[in-house]
């Protein structure tokens, strides 16, 4: 007679996919402090300061993931024997989801996607996942203890990357590269798990049957297929991450707070040199979100305005978005080239703006104007994301082919990516000034189609000239009044006509309405008392006698 066994697996509650198991070998790399370091790195990085909710930390989600991963592998090898999966394999694939993720910087992609690349120009390019191998080398390096071979190291490594060049098994099993970083068509269970974990977060009521395309799954012609009857899901889920993406990643004070943290960490980094650290894995190991707080506890006088920014964050005083503008796809070299904040500020200076506040134009530097242009698509771009997938039928479960639009839905977009364009200033009173200006580049451009010679204007060198000074814009820009430009009705071509929704008042300088300083409502609270001296509202008691009467 056998003994009842004893479950020996670790138990997690996580609030997107329930209770959520680990054994003991998965564990002993959870308990290491590299791993726990994860806990301290906000998943939606300064997403937290619009959305309270998004307070979850890339922790949990490697745990989500790697719980995905294993359910993935699990069903493949269940549901297709021939294809030869080991318990073996599922553990690198396990792994490999759980540690995606280890490499974050603070503030996830702020760090890799725009700090590290200004404060280290010359350094090779660099990602999170870079780091992430790095730091599962100096994990098994720093704890002996964990029970994994050299070759097994670097099969995890290769998945996180999605590279399946970099190992054996991508030639003998490609279609394990799919499951945690799939580069063919971008379904993964990373993509499954922050999806569902930001939209709990945030209190978006979405619903992507995440078991049900799991269990979709089919492995064909050594890429993992799925049954056409769940091709509308798979649409769900690319649209969702386009949603997420504008709506909440870059959300307009996501994207301010951004780049306030950015200006934060560039005057630290000339006297902390912590971006040094991301090929120290025994500093980055302690390179946190907590940096914030760090640079702020600081007293040295060459801080002072990093502290300052701090300060601005914490009290609301945000750099503000004076104006935005959806832009073609086909359009990005030629906004970057000719939307800049050096020919906003040489507009403003050159150009006779009717009912700007002439006192301020003197003041107006290219420090105070940042243009931002973000891409905005469902994952692959402007192509739709669903003819990069292929699927089955029940009818024929080992042929695969590529969906065709009547096989979907007709009302799917023509489109896959836009531009979003916004301009904002890091001094409220520069508001009217800045979009007065900005309106005035963007209707000098040409029309889409127009051959127009342009030129670029080249930013001023940091040196000792002002920076206020930037080269002559040629002619053809047309700093005179341009020329009137229609609305165009609302359909499928962006227009570069003024934005209907954000006009200011040229001389605009005040704060949002939504905001009312504590020094203008104490104002009004005095003055509304003064005026009640002479006419007390009525008590409760008067009112209750003078019913009765």
């Amino acid at each position: 007679m056998t003994e009842d066994s004893i479950p020996n697996k670790r138990i997690f509650k996580d609030p997107v996919h329930d209770y959520v198991e680990y054994d003991p070998w998965i564990c002993s790399f959870i308990d290491t402090p590299h791993f726990q370091r994860l806990r301290y790195v906000k998943q939606l990085g300064i997403s937290y300061y619009v959305y309270p909710g998004a307070s979850h930390n890339r922790f949990e989600h490697c745990l989500g993931v790697g719980h995905l991963a294993r359910m993935m592998a699990q069903h493949l090898q269940k549901s297709q024997p021939s294809l030869g999966i080991t318990d073996e394999h599922i553990r690198c694939v396990e792994l490999a989801g759980l540690c995606h993720d280890l490499g974050h910087g603070p503030w996830s992609h702020v760090w890799d996607g725009h700090f590290i690349p200004k404060a280290l120009p010359n350094h090779p390019k660099w990602s999170h996942e870079q780091a992430s191998e790095m730091m599962l080398d100096d994990m098994v390096k720093k704890h002996r203890s964990l029970d994994i071979s050299p070759e097994d190291v670097e099969t995890v490594k290769a998945l996180i990357s999605g590279r399946k060049d970099r190992c054996r098994l991508g030639t003998t099993m490609p279609f394990l590269f799919e499951i945690v970083a799939n580069d063919v068509n971008g379904i993964d269970v990373d993509k499954f798990d922050y999806i569902a974990r930001d939209c709990h977060a945030v209190g978006e009521k979405r619903n992507i049957a995440m078991t049900r395309l799991i269990h979709s799954a089919r492995v064909i012609d050594g890429q993992i297929c799925y049954d056409i009857k769940d091709a509308n899901t798979v649409y769900e889920l690319f649209y969702t991450r386009f949603s997420l993406h504008k709506n909440i990643y870059n959300h307009k004070t996501t994207r301010a707070i951004e780049y306030m943290i950015m200006d934060v960490l560039l005057i630290a980094q000339k006297h902390m040199k912590f971006a040094e650290y991301i090929d120290v894995p025994e500093k980055y190991l302690h390179l946190t979100d907590d940096l914030f707080h760090r640079i702020n506890m600081t007293e040295s006088e060459e801080l002072a305005p990093a502290r300052k920014i701090i300060d601005r964050i914490q009290t609301r005083d945000l750099y503000r978005r004076v104006d935005y503008k959806i832009m073609d796809w086909d359009d990005k070299e030629f906004c970057q080239a000719h939307i800049t904040p050096e020919a906003i500020v040489h507009a403003a200076k050159n150009v006779n703006l009717e009912g700007v506040e002439q006192s301020l134009i003197a003041e107006l530097t290219v420090d105070h104007v940042i243009v931002d242009i973000s891409k905005m698509h469902y994952g692959r771009g402007v192509d739709n994301p669903i003819y990069q997938v292929k699927f089955y039928s029940k009818h024929e479960p080992n042929v695969c082919r590529r969906a065709e639009s009547g096989d979907v839905s007709l009302l799917m977009p023509e489109k896959f990516g836009e531009l979003l364009l916004r301009v904002y200033t890091k001094e409220e009173r520069f508001m009217g000034l800045v979009q007065t200006a900005y309106r005035h580049v963007l209707r000098s451009l040409p029309m889409p189609g127009e051959a127009v010679e342009m030129t670029t204007i080249v930013p001023t060198p940091p040196a000792t000239e002002a920076p206020s000074t930037p080269t002559a814009l040629t002619s053809t820009l047309g700093l005179g009044a341009p020329q009137s430009r229609v609305s165009r009705p609302f359909g499928r071509t962006p227009s570069y006509s003024d934005n209907q929704f954000t006009t200011l008042p040229p001389n605009c300088q005040s704060r949002s309405p939504t905001r009312i300083s504590s020094r203008s409502l104490k104002r009004t609270r005095d003055i509304s008392i003064e005026l009640d001296i002479d006419n007390p509202p009525p008590t409760r008691k008067s009112m209750r006698l003078a019913s009765t009467k």
